[in-house]
């Protein structure tokens, strides 16, 4: 019997599989270059098992709003070589050493290469936007990645704090995930040609997934029964990501425990510090995250923010819920529900 999660993923990708090839071979397109380690380093990542969420909510947006023309496959794989290049830089400024249960491209190839790599993937993303030729998209492309940039940098900023504050951890799950699944949803919207009110509700849409994909994503971190995360355990506690199940947990705890669990971050913080210097990063060897964990757990930090992000799922379907009913709003709806039963 499938799970929860494989129904809606199968809901989901049911329809668009066709679609999903052509942006998957668009893709591969781009990784011509006379530097072979491009190519050897964009098919390990491109060969990673990722959902492909973000063209199809491209080819879904797009559908939902009357356009099945081939600029949804070009644009749909932009925003995939987008997503990619955030990737291969995200995971040198964390330091991660595996990307979906397998080794990063950093891990392998260095992180120059992989910072090189990740630069590579955005003007190559930025060329197929613009032989689009349409400025209401590539103003879109734009300004998600200046949003995206920044959502890096405030969560940086904040690292290794228990002093974080919900309205800043939203900002940044705003502009770091929200925006990009936000504006897949709306280039669909703009190439059906729809009401500027209309745009507006499904990029709504994909800003509410983004954020329940994110808080998701935050509560698996500290699941226990989570099947399969494809990275460490608990890595946002050892990278000082001051996320929601342990912001909720600081909120509710003692000051004897909140003590404790500023100790446990401060020497996560001097593990980084060793990891930035080239010394080995914090593991569970070295960082002690048990106690976190029974907080985490006794203060319902993960539950919460669970339904915290059925909410956000909620306000995606109602979102949309003028459009009219059939297949492509079907699979929007399920890629709501497959954004908070999902268990990797």
């Amino acid at each position: 019997m499938l799970s929860a999660e494989e129904q809606a993923s199968d809901r989901l990708f049911d329809g668009i599989a066709q679609g999903l090839e052509l942006v998957e071979s668009a893709m591969r397109e781009q990784l011509g270059s006379d530097a072979d380690v491009i190519g050897a380093l964009g098919n390990h990542v491109l060969s990673s098992g990722g959902k492909r969420l973000r063209p199809a909510l491209v080819l879904l947006a797009a559908d939902l709003c009357g356009y099945t023309g081939p600029r949804r496959i070009q644009l749909g794989a932009a925003l995939e070589l987008l997503h990619t290049a955030t990737l291969l830089h995200d995971d040198v400024v964390d330091f991660a050493d595996l990307r979906r249960g397998r080794p990063s491209a950093n891990a392998i190839w260095g992180n120059r290469r992989a910072v090189l790599a990740g630069d590579f993937f955005y003007s190559r993303a930025s060329s197929m936007i613009v032989e689009d030729g349409n400025l209401e998209i590539l103003e879109i492309f734009s300004q998600a990645i200046r949003l995206m940039a920044e959502g890096e940098l405030l969560q940086l900023q904040r690292s290794f704090d228990t002093t974080v504050t919900e309205a800043h951890y939203y900002k940044v799950i705003d502009r770091k995930s929200a925006t990009l699944l936000s504006a897949a949803c709306e280039v669909g919207a703009v190439l059906g040609g729809v009401t500027r009110g209309e745009i507006r509700r499904v990029a709504t849409f994909g800003r509410e997934l983004g954020l329940a994909f994110q808080l998701r994503d935050d509560a698996l971190d500290y699941d226990a029964e989570a099947v399969d995360l494809g990275k460490p355990y608990c890595a946002d506690l050892r990278e000082g990501k001051v996320t929601l199940p342990l912001l909720l947990t600081l909120k509710r705890c003692t000051s004897g425990e909140r003590e404790l669990i500023t100790s446990i971050l401060k020497n996560a913080s001097r593990l980084a510090e060793h990891a930035l210097a080239g010394e080995p990063g914090p593991n569970d060897e070295q960082l002690e995250t048990a106690p976190v964990l029974a907080l985490i757990e006794s203060h319902r930090g993960v539950e919460d923010t669970v339904r915290r992000a059925e909410e956000h799922v909620g306000n995606a379907i109602s979102a949309i819920a003028a459009f009219p009913d059939g297949r492509a709003k079907s699979a929007l709806h399920s890629a709501a529900a497959f954004a908070v039963s999902r268990d990797r």
